[in-house]
């Protein structure tokens, strides 16, 4: 049996701004206790088909998520107890297939690589990253020490280049002060946009002046600064939800619902690209 839409899709909306750490959200009890009531006890089918996605989708998106990937399982295990001890979330990855089914789900904030050992060119993996998401810091660690090596490296597109053996706590500086990099160019980005008359500003979360949610801002800002040009579901999924699974799928397709009625006041709307994402465009332009 499949929920009604509008259980399915309320509780969603529900469950997301809940998990939105940066607002506040106010729901009734008896809104609460029937959205859940239905969803638990009429549809359990549905809650054990998605018990591993609603894990997932809980995990707190404020941790700074680090993929590991090295072919020498001792020395990745090292690494990664030594970041999440300093608390980082980590994942290893011992082969570029695995890398990159980790970087096709899941966000992540920062890239460790070693170019050797993943079972396939490792510059032809950097190549790959870098290509499918060109944000994403890169750290490379290795022993080639050549310097060709190095000069391949940043060609492809890595942000720092460390030599093995390394200082564990020289490598968190090195992190940290890539991470600092990015955040500074992310907040120097636009964030305030006028949509035909229309006052969107993405630091006061308002749209004419009506809050919305975290969520929802962040979702209309990657658009708005897309205007007119498709943005991937993955992209959006993972940089969003941090995820890309059916869960969070079926959670944005809500706030895109959402979002086109904040919008339709402007003349706008968010296009729906079959197989490929979503487009923010003004309706003169369809």
């Amino acid at each position: 049996m499949v929920p009604p839409v509008d259980i399915t899709n309320t509780l969603l909306f529900i469950v997301s701004n809940l998990c939105d750490c940066k607002d506040t959200v106010f729901f009734s009890k008896d809104q609460i206790n029937a959205l859940f009531f239905n969803f638990f006890n009429i549809y359990p089918c549905i809650i054990k088909k998605n018990v591993v996605l609603l894990r997932s989708f809980f995990n707190n998106p404020m941790e700074t998520r680090i993929l590991i990937i090295d072919g020498d399982i001792s020395l990745a295990t090292v690494l990664s107890d030594y970041l999440c001890s300093r608390g980082y979330k980590t994942q290893m990855a011992v082969s570029a297939k695995d890398a990159l089914d980790f970087l096709k789900h899941t966000y992540w904030d920062l890239v460790l690589m070693e170019v050797q050992g993943v079972g396939m060119n490792g510059y032809e993996l950097l190549r790959d990253i870098r290509h499918r998401q060109p944000d994403l810091p890169i750290i490379v660690l290795t022993t080639q020490t050549e310097r060709e090596s190095q000069m391949r490296a940043f060609q492809l597109g890595c942000d720092d280049y460390q030599f093995k053996p390394f200082s564990m706590d020289i490598l968190i500086y090195r992190i940290e002060a890539i991470l600092r990099r990015y955040r500074i160019r992310e907040e120097n980005k636009q964030r305030i946009f006028d949509l035909s008359g229309h006052h969107f500003d993405a630091t006061r979360q308002t749209f004419d002046g009506e809050h919305m949610s975290s969520r929802e801002s962040d979702l209309l800002l990657l658009l708005c600064r897309n205007e007119g040009e498709v943005v991937d579901r993955h992209r959006i999924l993972t940089k969003l939800w941090k995820e890309d699974n059916a869960f969070t799928s079926r959670s944005m397709g809500v706030y895109i619902n959402h979002l086109r009625r904040f919008i339709e006041r402007a003349d706008y709307t968010i296009v729906a690209v079959r197989g490929k994402g979503y487009k923010l465009v003004h309706n003169g332009e369809l």
